[in-house]
């Protein structure tokens, strides 16, 4: 059974018509309209948006002519798409080109090891407070591992709207076939002025797959590592 969210294709659509109609008119406010600041302006909406799911062709006759005679939902919509727009060019990522260049994003046709994207938390070893402005940094081999894409940054740096958190996700690896079964191993580097520097060594199992098992980010392709704590120096000694 396939459960399909008509709300993404119409948020996606408005989009990519109010895009075009900025361009249409010349972009008189000299907005960014590259396909990141797209990507961003619909993640924008459709977290404001109510989802609706449907599981049957009859559902999506019945959506269509719902969203069909909702004009005043249209208008929102497109009211909140706007506002999107305006808040992501307020906010440009600083990873990404802005110009034409669609995401480099990794497509490979041949097996793999797809590494599971890989999340964790940093906490102060005395208070337990979440950090921010600390950096981490994910290698092997002594060597700084490469990203999907510039949406994912290494080394990555603790920002406060998310405090303690960090996330990689590292590119595919090339394997001679699928099923093979290899385990990578990795390490954290974590740097602060205020912190003594910390090394976090750990493993990963992964096994060989074609580009269509793990092709995007979802909740159960995630390697979780325990919390860890940043002491001031000479702090750990003195805790014993």
């Amino acid at each position: 059974m396939e459960i399909h969210n008509v709300s993404e294709e119409v948020i996606i659509d408005s989009v990519h018509k109010i895009f075009d109609v900025v361009k249409h008119e010349g972009n008189p406010e000299e907005l960014c309209l590259c396909e990141q600041c797209k990507l961003d302006t619909i993640c924008y909406t459709l977290n404001r948006i109510m989802p609706h799911y449907i599981v049957s062709n009859r559902g999506i006759t019945r959506m269509e002519q719902d969203w069909a005679g909702k004009q005043q939902a249209e208008a929102d919509i497109a009211a909140l798409v706007y506002k999107g727009l305006r808040l992501v060019n307020h906010n440009l990522r600083p990873t990404a080109l802005h110009d034409d260049t669609v995401s480099e994003d990794l497509t490979l046709t041949k097996p793999a090891f797809y590494i599971p994207t890989i999340i964790g938390r940093l906490f102060d070893g005395e208070t337990f407070a979440p950090l921010a402005g600390v950096t981490v940094e994910l290698r092997s081999k002594g060597e700084v591992v490469p990203m999907r894409n510039r949406n994912w940054q290494n080394p990555f740096t603790l920002v406060a709207n998310t405090p303690g958190s960090y996330t990689f996700w590292p590119t595919p690896i090339l394997a001679d076939s699928i099923d093979i079964h290899r385990t990578f191993q990795y390490s954290l580097k974590i740097e602060s002025l205020q912190y003594e520097t910390l090394t976090h060594f750990f493993n990963i199992p992964v096994i060989s797959s074609m580009l269509t098992t793990y092709s995007s980010v979802t909740m159960d392709r995630t390697f979780k590592l325990p919390d860890l704590y940043l002491f001031h120096p000479g702090e750990a000694e003195m805790n014993g």
